[in-house]
C-alpha cells in the first residue's frame, strides 16, 4: 500500500518561496503519476501541478506557470514542488496524490493521497 507524506510547508511572505515534499513508502513512484492540488478555505481543490510516472513529463495550472516546478527524485522516493514568487492567492492545504498509470492525463481519479501541508502567505 503505498503511503505518502507532505511537508515544507509554513507561512511565507509574499514574494517568497517555498519547497514542499512528497515522501512515498510502500512502493516505488516509479509506478505512479504524482500530482499535487490545493484546496483554499470556502474553494473547491484545484490541481497544481503534475509529473508522469517516468519524470519526463510535467503539467502546471495557468495560476502557477513559471513560479512552480515540480521534479522527482528517485533515490529518495520523493517528488517536490518548489514554489516562488508565492502570492495570497497561493494559500491553502496542499495535497499530494499518486495514480497508477504513466501520464498525467489530468487532475482526476488519483488513488493515494496525503495528509497535507499548510501553505500560508501572508505579510
Amino acid at each position: 500500500q503505498l503511503q505518502l507524506v507532505e511537508s515544507g510547508g509554513g507561512l511565507v511572505q509574499p514574494g517568497g518561496s517555498l519547497r514542499l515534499s512528497c515522501a512515498a513508502s510502500g512502493n516505488t513512484l516509479d509506478y505512479y503519476v504524482i500530482g499535487w492540488f490545493r484546496q483554499a478555505p470556502g474553494k473547491e481543490r484545484e490541481g497544481v501541478s503534475c509529473i508522469n510516472r517516468s519524470g519526463g513529463r510535467t503539467n502546471y495550472a495557468d495560476s502557477v506557470k513559471g513560479r512552480f516546478t515540480i521534479y522527482k527524485d528517485n533515490a529518495q522516493n520523493t517528488v517536490y514542488l518548489q514554489m516562488n514568487s508565492l502570492k495570497p492567492e497561493d494559500t491553502a492545504i496542499y495535497y499530494c496524490a499518486a495514480a497508477a498509470r504513466v501520464y498525467c492525463s489530468g487532475y482526476n481519479s488519483y488513488d493515494y493521497w496525503g495528509q497535507g501541508t499548510q501553505v500560508t502567505v501572508s505579510s
